[in-house]
């Protein structure tokens, strides 16, 4: 079916080059053309939302298009992913991302980064998601422990119509601090930049590309500005040599990378608006959000040894944007023209969504205003969602008090009727409710640590029932259900497993006289709460 895309609407520029790296393997003078297609972070997405905006099977109708149209005018084509398939929506979570990668491979995907999501299950699991996909899930910077050899594949070269173009796979170094301790126990992320430089020489001497690509999985950090977060693409493309990578191809931070001017986002940018890429020491770099709620789209000039950039678009996938009325009120409308869902796509996927919809079914509980659990909250500020969560797994271990990183809520939940699926959304990875049984001195140094964690983290840490006052760096008082602390005193926290085994940074609990950790989940214990305490007042649990 041929869909008809609204070009005035579509995200365009073009002929943007500066500092075109050079290319000595180019056989001839006569120009070549690469379109380079691209998505990051899945999470779950393979089925479109209420709203029916994005999903696989629009995504492939935009691709086979793109792809068709590219060939057409002699281009080669390569389609990417900056990794992060799993975690997110249940119906893939329940399915371990199943119809997600095999809906990429059906998609034609020719390689994905592995992302930090992809260690949130067994490896077992990611044994199996690599048997789904027909493509290599690439990384060249995670190592096996015993042996000192990758643990995967960490780059792939590919011949398209005479293009020998290598793609190298990258993927974050927090994946050791935010990962499950449980699954990468045996993995070493080793710093991207090293491997990389040394890699990039090992395949020029082997193959001599005429285009090196980075598929990544570090984040976007305008002007390299990471803060607590492992260094990201920026930082990568400025540490190499100029013109070591001709592109680098991300995701991890989930946004739109469209520049305003040098080292200045775009903040403006918005469905059916210009997007510019970033360039960083000669090196593109790109990412298309979130969700497959884009497509990007990089056409690519090379000739004479130089690769220009001659167009550049995020392409909306039947997204929605609020169009001003004459009343004063605005109307969702598509950015761009329809793009019909292909067929057989949709009904390969539409088993999976029926079989996932299936087991999360049914009502548990009612709430009567939004619970707060997005994901540029709960990493900023304390938020009452936050505290339903923490009650929950207190009353699970009969707690004091308790805390969880902010980065483990993955979700809002609605004001109205609560289902399950709204329980797992918030929590997909099944980390299950422990506690600490605290001397009163043990707890104050740790405090003195977790509290110090900064806002835009995902170790940023949510409490309840417990306040703090920091000075200078340092704690310096603490109350627990509004008393101070006593160091004399025992105290019952509540944490989950996640935490308690370090991720995210926090200090480690396992190993210490005091640990227990129980048999119910976290979205168990969430679910039962509901249950047992609905209708819930979101005011009752306003931070104050």
């Amino acid at each position: 079916m041929r869909v008809i895309i609204s070009f005035l609407l579509l995200l365009s520029v073009s002929a943007c080059s500066n500092n075109p790296p050079q290319h000595e393997s180019t056989s001839s003078n006569e120009a070549r053309y690469l379109t380079v297609l691209h998505t990051n972070d899945n999470h779950g997405r393979f089925w479109h939302n209420e709203k029916g905006e994005y999903g696989m099977a629009a995504r492939k109708t935009l691709i086979d298009q793109l792809r068709n149209d590219a060939q057409k005018q002699g281009h080669a084509v390569l389609l990417l992913s900056g990794g992060d398939i799993n975690t997110g929506i249940p119906e893939s979570d329940l399915q371990f991302a199943e119809p997600d990668f095999k809906g990429m491979s059906l998609i034609g995907y020719d390689a994905m980064a592995l992302g930090n999501h992809e260690f949130d299950n067994p490896l077992s699991v990611l044994k199996k998601q690599q048997q789904w996909a027909n493509f290599p899930l690439l990384s060249a910077n995670i190592f096996d422990k015993k042996t000192g050899e990758n643990a995967f594949q960490p780059y792939k070269v590919f011949d398209k119509q005479g293009l020998k173009i290598a793609v190298i796979g990258l993927t974050t170094t927090d994946t050791a601090k935010i990962g499950n301790p449980q699954y990468i126990g045996g993995l070493e992320f080793k710093e991207p930049i090293d491997v990389t430089n040394t890699l990039v020489n090992k395949i020029n001497q082997q193959y001599q590309p005429d285009i090196t690509i980075a598929v990544t999985h570090m984040g976007h950090y305008v002007d390299a500005a990471f803060g607590i977060n492992a260094p990201g693409d920026v930082t990568l493309a400025r540490s190499l040599p100029k013109n070591t990578l001709d592109m680098i191809i991300g995701g991890h931070s989930q946004e739109p990378i469209c520049m305003a001017d040098k080292n200045i986002n775009d903040d403006n940018f918005g469905p059916g608006k210009a997007c510019k890429p970033d360039q960083q020491n000669g090196t593109w770099i790109m990412q298309a959000h979130e969700w497959g709620k884009y497509v990007g789209k990089a056409e690519f000039k090379l000739q004479n040894g130089q690769l220009t950039l001659i167009d550049y678009k995020l392409l909306p996938v039947n997204l929605y944007i609020e169009q001003p009325q004459a009343d004063g009120t605005t109307k969702p409308v598509l950015a761009a023209k329809y793009i019909t869902p292909n067929p057989e796509l949709k009904s390969f996927l539409a088993n999976y969504q029926a079989k996932g919809a299936k087991q999360i079914e049914g009502k548990i509980g009612f709430v009567d205003a939004k619970l707060e659990g997005d994901r540029n909250k709960v990493r900023y500020q304390q938020t009452n969602l936050a505290r339903v969560i923490i009650a929950a797994q207190m009353s699970t271990v009969g707690a004091d008090f308790g805390i969880i990183s902010g980065g483990g809520i993955r979700d809002s939940i609605a004001a109205g009727e609560v289902s399950y699926k709204d329980i797992l959304k918030v929590h997909p990875f099944k980390n299950r409710i422990t506690y600490m049984d605290w001397q009163g001195q043990d707890l104050w140094d740790y405090l003195d640590v977790v509290t110090s964690f900064p806002p835009d983290a995902g170790a940023y840490m949510q409490y309840h029932k417990m306040r703090f006052k920091r000075e200078n760096g340092k704690l310096v008082s603490v109350l627990i259900n509004g008393q101070p602390l006593d160091l004399s005193a025992t105290y019952r926290m509540s944490i989950n497993s996640y935490n308690a085994s370090g991720g995210d940074g926090y200090p480690t609990l396992t190993d210490r006289q005091g640990f227990v950790s129980t048999d119910e989940t976290d979205a168990q214990a969430l679910k039962r709460f509901f249950t047992e305490n609905s209708p819930i007042s979101a005011a009752a649990f306003a931070p104050k």
